[in-house]
């Protein structure tokens, strides 16, 4: 077996086993020698990391030449694997972290890089794809793009539904610091158009399937609808602290929260990554630590409901993926239960041969430093029937109950916690290149680095991870306003309207100011409702290749052309029951006129029968249900 250094192996491997007692003085020198070894490692990596990173980032990145302005290329690798593309994905969750770092810390290089970003974005939106174009949306759930902007036609898995959720994210942790800074105009101008395109796809596609973060499964993903959960909520803040509003944002958010729900196995504890699709896992999978660190909302605390890091879920989840890792890598091979071991994206996995990644074992690390920053905030540990298991991998004797920051069972948990999350980021250093390089993935046998060299994504995990172990909190999305289950859980989708953001030139000394009191703050809710949530139901048998979609007199329908009309999802149809539906937002008290269209697979379109079909859009807030039959 390939060791760390063998001092920080033996420490490792000796530590947690009695670390539960506090009079253990030789747990208290190992647990501080691995501390020391992963101080200096951080303080080595961390410089070469973000050099690293932002080398990855067009048009002036040492490595991303050729690749537009605010482009984050995946990777320089051009050839096994070619990875010489941008994944909208991957570059989301690369500026999450820089816009996260940006908050912390001002700086005009990274101020930079978030604003060609918005740029590079706003441009993408724009591209038509395999999967779609702008007009109705479809177009943003495609995949990956060339670096310099132009769509990429070859056969993958598509669409992929994270991408515009977790864009909007990124951008919105700007715009709030934007407002925060008294720079709202900015904010609203030209930030929000691109979050809302996103926002308004979210809220529109989130219940169709796609294929997940893997790029291998089709269904859905644990990943891609908690991201889509958090995007609304953040989105329906931001809105009004914009003075607008996100309606679909707001209707649709809470039906989200409820399907969240639906991926926990009961029975064995975790998050069944994949439902609806990829039956031949068995669901254990990093998907869900990545859910729950970038899900993180350290103002709510440990809530279940949207899978913050030290909910009971997800550390119990925690230890089920890590463990399913423990026995199938022989580099983890003799190491004692509650001691970290190399992580990769689920057990099946075959790609190069199934391996560990650098980010997958990151987020097992970051998990733990998100956790602790709560534990420390709130002042106590609770330990629950379901978590009991992970807390006595780390602490033999530790019993159900809530600890409080002045007991003996609090400092054994956060000292074993800590420890045990240091153990994942040692196991980084010991498979780093001579360099500081991280790559993809390191050899499930001999822990050689493998597959892409300098993965942008790799770079940002180890950012983030150790941002958290330096008690760097991410400013909250609001979680606490949207981790309620409705009464109503039925699903719902929303469709939009979609435009091209075309002002993105941001003004220059942006630096950071005052918030001026007639740029910032919320806006006052108004009464009554402007637009009601109308359900579309129509019932219309159809054959492979064809759609129906949804006209009418209005904008938000089309305005009676059948290229501009809604489509409207499949998602709950059977032979038995043959629904296609769609929820629209519309003026109250608005006279409809509307019709159905079957969209024929060589883009004909059939009419149904006349007449029309006509109602009043009430004036009260109620939600409005069409029920329909093909005519």
């Amino acid at each position: 077996m390939h060791a760390l250094s063998s001092l920080l192996l033996l420490g490792a491997y000796a530590t947690q086993a009695v670390f539960g007692r506090p009079e253990d003085l030789h747990a208290r020198r190992e647990a501080a020698i691995i501390k020391r070894s992963v101080d200096s490692f951080i303080q080595t990596q961390t410089p070469i990391s973000w050099e690293r990173l932002l080398c990855n980032i067009g048009s002036d990145g040492c490595r991303a030449q050729g690749a537009a302005s605010g482009v984050v290329v995946a990777s320089p690798s051009k050839s096994n694997p070619d990875y010489w593309y941008t994944w909208t994905r991957d570059a989301a969750l690369v500026l999450k972290g820089i816009a996260e770092a940006f908050t912390h810390d001002y700086n005009t290089t990274l101020q930079r890089q978030v604003q060609n970003f918005v740029g590079s974005q706003a441009k993408l939106q724009g591209v038509s794809n395999p999967v779609g174009d702008l007009s109705n949306g479809a177009g943003l759930g495609e995949v990956k793009f060339y670096v310099d902007l132009t769509k990429f036609t070859g056969e993958w898995g598509r669409p992929q539904r994270d991408g515009p959720p977790l864009r909007a994210i990124a951008m919105m942790t700007y715009a709030r610091w934007l407002i925060n800074n008294g720079y709202t105009s900015t904010a609203r101008d030209i930030v929000w158009p691109v979050i809302k395109n996103d926002l308004t796809y979210t809220a529109q596609y989130w219940n169709q399937t796609g294929f997940d973060l893997w790029e291998e499964v089709q269904g859905s993903s644990f990943f891609t609808i908690t991201a889509s959960h958090r995007a609304l909520i953040e989105g329906a803040v931001l809105a009004q602290s914009l003075g607008t509003s996100c309606t679909a944002c707001s209707t649709v958010a809470p039906r989200i929260l409820c399907f969240v729900q639906s991926f926990w196995n009961q029975n064995q504890g975790y998050v069944v990554s994949n439902i609806n699709g990829g039956n031949y896992r068995n669901g254990r999978d990093a998907n869900s630590l990545l859910a729950s660190i970038h899900n993180f909302d350290a103002a709510v605390g440990c809530d279940a409901n949207t899978f913050q890091p030290c909910s009971d879920k997800a550390l119990s989840n925690h230890k089920s993926v890590v463990d399913s890792f423990r026995s199938i890598y022989t580099i983890n091979r003799g190491i004692a239960q509650g001691h970290a071991v190399a992580v990769g994206r689920y057990s099946e996995d075959v790609y190069y041969n199934g391996n560990p990644w650098y980010l997958t074992t990151l987020a097992a690390a970051e998990q733990l430093y998100d956790s602790l920053i709560v534990w420390k905030q709130q002042g106590s540990i609770t330990v629950t029937s379901l978590s009991l298991a992970f807390f006595r991998d780390l602490v033999p004797s530790v019993t159900t109950g809530t600890f409080s920051s002045s007991s003996s069972t609090y400092t054994a948990i956060i000292n074993a916690v800590q420890t045990y999350a240091d153990e994942f980021l040692a196991i980084i250093d010991s498979r780093k290149l001579p360099n500081g390089a991280l790559p993809e993935q390191f050899d499930r046998n001999t822990g050689t680095p493998i597959a892409a060299s300098d993965l942008t994504w790799s770079y940002s995990a180890f950012l983030t991870a150790t941002a958290r172990r330096a008690g760097k909190v991410p400013p909250s999305w609001s979680a606490a306003t949207g981790n309620t289950l409705p009464n109503n859980c039925a699903a719902v989708a929303v469709a939009g309207t979609y435009a091209t953001a075309t002002n993105t030139n941001f003004p220059t000394s942006q630096t950071p100011g005052v918030p001026s009191s007639t740029t910032t703050g919320s806006t006052p809710t108004p009464t009554g409702c402007s637009e009601v949530l109308v359900t579309f139901n129509e019932r219309a048998s159809t054959q492979w290749g064809q759609n129906i979609k949804l006209v009418g007199n209005h904008p938000a329908l089309g305005n009676w052309n059948p290229s501009n009309g809604i489509l409207l999802s499949a998602a709950g149809y059977t032979s038995s029951d043959p629904l296609w539906s769609i929820s629209v937002l519309l003026p109250a008290g608005q006279s409809i006129e509307y019709k159905y269209v079957n969209v024929q697979s060589d883009g004909s379109v059939r009419w149904e029968s006349d007449p029309n079909r006509q109602f009043t859009v009430p004036s009260t807030c109620n939600e409005v249900v069409r029920g329909d039959n093909w005519r």
